[in-house]
């Protein structure tokens, strides 16, 4: 009996093993079969925008109740790289131009000091060269050992969609005037006919700027906010822990031993917000954003993905038809819902019809907005551009926009802010990358 007993156990064991292998194999082995279904291991890049913070920085902490940009408390970097996709985050300029940041961009990515260009630097009356980066990926652009160039792919939310695609049409196209200023001294960014990049995906992006920073007097106010940011981060130790404005191009830094008074009048008199179109402020007004889209084409060995977010619904008290934030989205999950509802509000009802000016005319197609940027503005760039941009039909289409929907969500969710549902997404559209040929 006793033997029977053990052979039964061992029965047991075997048939508990036989069991749980069943449960697991087909799904490691569809896990396998899913990854070999990729066409390309590319690398992904993410790129914040306006106010975006790095990973070591504590000040979405402090403002926004996120640890993190990608993912709120949730990290979508480390999350993407445990299924296999291969993903950097970046930290750019959180108040540069666009211009800057795609330089700084590029530099964190292949390594190297940021290099803005001596033509761009001497207009904007700034330092030429920035900081110095050991690189995502110094491989980047080389051929691999099967002979195929080394790419990524660059994912923006919000002004960090209009960063990226400025990056995708530098390495492609270069810069004409780069190259006669600098000659050989040019960088390898504004050489062009670099093949560098497999996609774009812009995610809330104000391809034709927001209404919001077509307010008058934004440059000031920006720049009163930097200075109070500056101001108290600079009586913390070991500030750019907390918030890094990555200025120094500018000289925007506090010196050991400034007064606050002294602090604030340089910021204010900077020749960054001083009859200076080189801010953010600027590119991502309708003004800016018009300039930016007549050069910044898209690429025709480059896929272009958009994604738009809606935060709002026709007011019913309006006989107009203006918008007011989605109560349906608000809750009691945002500390910031009187600030996004009002941004919301403005937006919503915001108008402009200036026919001496060469900016889009500002009517009610433009109301729906997801309490940052206009919806309209988000499938990709009209005003100024040539590109093509088209409803996704499932099959991506190289060289032009394929636009891939509206999500009913704000601005913040679809980078996991308040969204349950954006890991999923960022994973479906790392997926989908993937998937891409080479």
């Amino acid at each position: 009996m006793v033997k029977r007993s053990k052979f039964k156990k061992l029965g047991a064991l075997i048939l508990t093993f036989a069991l749980t292998m069943s449960v697991f194999l087909p799904s490691a082995a569809a896990a396998a079969q899913k990854k070999e279904s990729r066409q390309n291991d590319y690398p992904i890049v993410l790129c914040h925008g306006c106010n975006g913070w790095g990973r070591d920085e504590a000040f979405g902490r402090l403002a926004f109740n996120a640890k993190y940009y990608w993912g709120g408390n949730v990290d979508f970097q480390e999350e993407l790289n445990d299924r296999g996709f291969t993903t950097y985050t970046a930290a750019v300029g959180p108040l540069s131009s666009n211009w800057d940041r795609a330089c700084e961009l590029y530099a964190q990515i292949k390594g190297g000091t940021v290099d803005y260009g001596e033509a761009h630097s001497k207009r904007y009356g700034h330092a030429r060269f920035g900081r110095t980066y050991k690189g995502f990926l110094p491989n980047w652009g080389q051929e691999d050992e099967d002979g195929n160039i080394q790419k990524v792919h660059l994912i923006g939310h919000s002004q960090g969609g209009q960063t990226v695609r400025l990056l995708s049409a530098l390495l492609g196209e270069g810069s004409a005037e780069e190259r006669a200023v600098s000659g050989e001294n040019v960088s390898p960014l504004f050489a062009g006919g670099h093949n560098w990049i497999s996609s774009v995906t812009t995610m809330a992006s104000p391809h034709d700027g927001t209404t919001l920073a077509d307010v008058k007097g934004t440059n000031k106010v920006t720049a009163v906010a930097l200075a109070a940011v500056g101001s108290g981060l600079g009586n913390i130790p070991n500030a750019n822990e907390v918030y890094d404005i990555k200025l120094d191009q500018f000289g925007l830094k506090r010196k050991s031993g400034e007064s606050l008074k002294k602090f604030l009048n340089r910021v204010l008199n900077s020749s960054m917000w001083t009859n200076s179109k080189d801010n953010c402020a600027y590119d991502l007004g309708t003004d800016g954003a018009v300039v930016q889209n007549r050069w910044v084409k898209a690429q025709p060995d480059t896929y272009y993905f958009s994604w738009a977010c809606l935060g709002t619904k026709k007011n019913p008290i309006s006989f107009e038809g203006h918008q007011i934030a989605d109560p349906l989205l608000m809750g009691d999950k945002k500390l910031y819902n009187a600030q996004w509802a009002a941004q919301a509000a403005f937006m919503g009802s915001y108008h402009r019809k200036d026919y001496s000016r060469e900016i889009p005319i500002i009517d009610e197609t433009w109301w729906p907005n997801d309490g940052y940027v206009n919806t309209i503005s988000q499938s990709g760039p009209h005003y100024g551009s040539t590109d093509i941009i088209e409803d996704f039909d499932g099959t991506p289409k190289i060289g032009q926009w394929n636009f891939m929907g509206i999500k009913h969500i704000d601005h913040e969710d679809i980078i996991g802010r308040n969204w349950d549902g954006a890991l999923d997404f960022f994973i479906e559209t790392a997926t989908m990358l993937s998937q891409l040929p080479k």
